[in-house]
């Protein structure tokens, strides 16, 4: 048989295998077949896509099997039948870096993959210190037009914790817990991982502490807590990992919390950073034991936060679970330049925490108000009798983070969701405050207190109330986040606002952007436009 002949099979037969892993997905980029018996012969094993990833030539990997909770949007609620709103506070990021990465690739991103309130707080914002040398945090409250609905307003507000420099971090006790299983075996995984935490090395001093503990198949401890004055040799260590073997992630966290106990510091950091692509499989694998295990040693005073890296195994539940249960942030490595960002701009934040189990709670008033809408925070919304149990757990605040959060209003007498009812009686506050949209109530606990303490804020009406145009540059900005997010999902509210508008409100907002990240942002808008003109 003609060697032409056979060479022109072979490449036959591998485009049709390619091609049969691009028709496991249908245009809007839902599986085409529920069951695997009803998938094409030729389509079964071939599970490929082709990944065009930033910084890598292309190369084919395995259909993405990323996992993100699902949830749906907030709905506009009726202050006269619910008028209390409560969440905790949010300021993981993971959602931003992984939405950046896919729409580089030229794809959009599964609504359930963006949380708005961590593109939101990916940022930073100039919210001012506190006005108390002893409180950890300031708050703010601007009201401003919405720019998608005409007659209703923005509640925007800030909290912002005071940055601390490296130099004043306490000691830092870091056991670093990396999987090296077979599925970290890309460009953008263990290697990258490496490059990532080798800035981390850098920037620690000596008094701080490192231990790197690895787990595939069987836990390893590849360095045994050493001083940061000794950086070659820990550097050497996270350059001699290797890939192989299932994950055994369960292990590893225990030899991992075994190492942080054996190096204590009892007036300085204690933290596991878990970097994994998320692929839980071998061991204790349901999220709940790994949460008990880890709520069990944040008592003992180990916190852990969890790195993100790559994409096709992701599991973006357990992240956020065990991140939580750890009283540690999520954060996602896309990049080096995202790597740096975590590891080094904002290592005050990714290692030390200023306040905890952060709540919000929002009074509506219904003489001003007549409907609200919690922009985001959809997976992070608590009962409203969970606002003063102190034993209800929350979101954390770390040195230097800012928060924001946004809710819509519909201010009384102008035209909302729903119709105004025939037989409603007029309604006035019961405390004759009409100048007022609402109240707003913080609580947060202090990093070693159980007691949590309140911050208590009116939100005031008109008197504060002015166009978006004339808003500060966050403000802005922030608003133009909130409504990118709202696009990307598809949100019917943001009907009234095309990809232009959002540009312009984000170009407004730039200001200096030393960082050049909101610059990359008005990127994203345009590649987002496009992708919707396909």
């Amino acid at each position: 048989m003609p060697r032409h002949f056979l060479l022109g099979t072979a490449l036959a037969v591998f485009a049709a295998i390619a091609a049969g892993a691009f028709l496991l997905r249908n245009p809007a980029g839902e599986p085409a077949f529920t069951d695997r018996q009803e998938m094409p012969a030729l389509a079964r094993p071939a599970e490929l896509s082709l990944i065009r990833d930033r910084g890598h030539a292309p190369h084919l990997v395995p259909a993405s099997k990323d996992r993100f909770p699902g949830f749906d949007a907030n709905k506009v609620q009726i202050v006269a039948e619910d008028p209390v709103s409560t969440f905790s506070i949010d300021v993981d990021t993971t959602s931003y870096a992984f939405t950046r990465r896919l729409l580089e690739m030229g794809e959009r991103p599964e609504p359930d993959a963006i949380r708005v309130e961590e593109l939101i707080n990916y940022f930073d914002y100039d919210y001012g210190a506190p006005d108390q040398a002893d409180a950890p945090f300031a708050s703010t409250v601007t009201v401003t037009h919405s720019p998608w609905k005409s007659g209703n307003r923005l509640v925007h507000i800030g909290i912002k914790s005071p940055r601390l420099h490296t130099e004043t971090l306490p000691p830092a006790n870091l056991v670093l817990l990396i999987d090296t299983s077979g599925s970290m075996n890309t460009p953008d995984k263990l290697p990258l991982l490496k490059r990532a935490f080798a800035l981390l090395v850098n920037a620690m001093r000596a008094d701080d502490t490192i231990s790197i503990v690895t787990y595939a198949g069987s836990a390893g401890i590849a360095l045994e807590p050493t001083p940061g004055s000794q950086k070659a040799k820990i550097l050497a260590a996270l350059e001699a990992l290797e890939p192989g073997g299932s994950t055994a992630g369960s292990k590893g966290i225990e030899s991992a919390y075994r190492l942080a106990g054996q190096d204590f510091r009892k007036d300085g950091i204690n933290r596991v950073l878990l970097a994994t692509d998320g692929d839980f499989n071998v061991g204790i694998s349901e999220p709940e034991a790994l949460e008990r295990l880890i709520e069990q040693k944040r008592g003992e005073g180990i916190s852990l936060s969890v790195l993100g890296f790559g994409r096709g195994n992701y599991n973006d539940r357990v992240m956020q679970a065990l991140a939580q249960a750890g009283n540690g942030n999520a954060s996602y490595i896309d990049s080096y330049s995202e790597a740096r960002k975590v590891l080094v701009e904002e290592m005050g934040g990714t290692l030390m925490t200023v306040a905890r189990d952060v709540k919000v709670q929002v009074d509506f008033n219904p003489a001003t108000v007549s409907e609200y809408r919690l922009i985001g925070y959809e997976t992070r919304l608590l009962d409203r009798e969970d606002f003063n149990n102190d034993a209800v757990d929350a979101g954390d605040i770390g040195a230097g983070h800012s928060v924001t959060a946004i809710y819509e209003i519909t201010p009384k007498g102008a035209d909302g969701a729903n119709d105004p009812l025939r037989y409603e009686h007029p309604v006035t506050a019961a405390s004759g405050n009409i100048d007022e949209y609402g109240f707003l109530k913080i609580r947060y606990k202090a990093p070693d207190g159980d007691v949590s303490e309140l911050i208590e804020t009116p939100i005031l009406a008109e008197a504060q109330s002015a166009p978006l145009d004339d808003a500060n540059e966050d403000t802005r900005f922030a608003v133009a986040v909130a409504a990118f997010g709202q696009k990307l999902r598809n949100s019917s509210y943001l009907a009234g606002m095309d990809w232009a508008d959002i540009r312009n409100l984000a170009v407004a907002g730039r200001g200096a952007d030393e960082s050049g990240r909101r610059a990359e942002f008005i990127r994203l808008i345009d590649i987002a436009s496009g992708l919707d003109n396909l």
